[in-house]
């Protein structure tokens, strides 16, 4: 479990980036932290693994304040993946994900085989392991980047708006890679994003966040939904603009979900939404 007790971070320019927060972060669930630019998520995100020390107040793993641990211990301890990936350019693929593993004195042997199996476990082929990242396209540099934020096997994994730089196509790719990656290996998930429809898909816990990271609503995506806390909340997930507000329409292929403007949301598979309706997690008209 991570907790953040009275946490506020003030930047040397004098930015508040985080005023008085407070938040219980479950073990094996997704928490996502959602918000625009500014709101503070991607530095609550980095308290977490030390990389932002906190101005005051506390954030604790298990009971025991990150503040009492050496950083690099911490961070290599706890996955991290980012935006861009973040891989070593002039490192292959397999010595990519190896690395973590190699610097806490696993053989870079057994290090590399470790690696290979991770790869499978993304969902990427054994063919690429020798390749370059300039070699990859941008959503195999995000599986591997997943790969090496998995390489130590962490209890907790960190995702730092992971799926921002690639195409609509592979991020929904990724996103559905991500939630089998959690039925499957059962980590703690904090992930970072500005997409409310990504928060909902992957989030167990959504914390949706205003400037400063002040957190106008906390719950699950259909506790959100069903009963916006404010009409920040209520316009941030767009149920003022009928997004959330589907229906069922009839067609001669089978039932179809649309929205509040008639455009096609999803299909009715044996009575139950399709994933893509589901990524809405809405409730029907």
């Amino acid at each position: 479990m991570i907790e953040f007790r009275s946490v506020s971070k003030k930047f040397a320019d004098g930015t508040l980036a985080v005023d008085d927060f407070n938040l219980v972060i479950p073990s094996r669930k997704t928490t996502v932290l959602v918000g625009s630019s500014g709101s503070g998520k991607t530095t609550l995100l980095r308290m977490i693994n030390r990389m932002v020390d906190p101005t005051s107040g506390t954030v604790e793993i298990d009971g025991e304040s990150v503040l009492d641990r050496q950083p690099v211990a911490l961070r290599r301890s706890i996955g991290y993946v980012m935006q861009n990936s973040g891989l070593l350019p002039h490192f292959t693929v397999v010595d990519n994900v190896a690395t973590v593993p190699v610097l806490n004195g696993v053989p870079r042997k057994v290090a590399r085989q470790q690696a290979l199996e991770l790869l499978d476990t993304v969902g990427l082929n054994r063919d690429i392991a020798n390749r370059y990242p300039s070699q990859l396209s941008g959503g195999q540099q995000q599986r591997v980047g997943v790969a090496r934020g998995l390489a130590a096997n962490p209890n907790i994994l960190l995702m730092d708006e992971p799926f921002g730089a690639v195409d609509p196509i592979v991020r929904a790719e990724l996103q559905q890679e991500t939630i089998r990656l959690q039925r499957d290996l059962d980590k703690t998930i904090v992930f970072v994003t500005h997409d409310i429809d990504e928060a909902f898909l992957l989030g167990d816990q959504v914390v949706i966040l205003e400037k400063g990271a002040k957190i106008a609503q906390v719950g699950s995506p259909s506790e959100i939904i069903e009963n916006p806390a404010s009409d920040f909340v209520a316009d941030f997930i767009g149920v003022d603009k009928g997004k959330r507000s589907l229906s069922i329409k009839h067609t001669p292929g089978g039932p179809i979900l649309v929205d509040s403007e008639g455009r096609a949301a999803g299909v009715l598979v044996d009575g139950e939404p399709s994933a893509a309706a589901q990524g809405e997690r809405s409730t029907v008209a």
